[in-house]
């Protein structure tokens, strides 16, 4: 499998940051979810699945450059407001 870099909203190529495959897949790099809490929340985490937590802007941004017509403009950030960043 081959990877693209996609984007990232962290500064010196640090994580989180989305990758594109020659597979049609994303791959998401990033810390992984460690708090318990929010692992209990997770449904059917199959052996070698892990939560990796990603800004809500990277998807939009990701998605507004790499969909077809920019659809991620009206997608809203986590504060309930658009966010589309150039």
């Amino acid at each position: 499998m081959r990877m693209r870099f996609l984007g990232s909203t962290s500064e010196a190529g640090a994580c989180p940051t989305l990758y594109e495959t020659d597979r049609g897949t994303i791959v998401v790099q990033g810390l992984q979810v460690t708090d318990p809490e929010a692992l209990a929340d997770l449904r059917d985490v199959l052996e070698g699945e892990g939560a990796v937590e990603v800004p809500r802007e990277l998807l939009t941004e990701i998605a507004r450059r790499v969909l077809p017509g920019g659809s991620a403009d009206a997608v809203p950030t986590s504060d309930g407001t658009p966010s589309a960043t150039a």
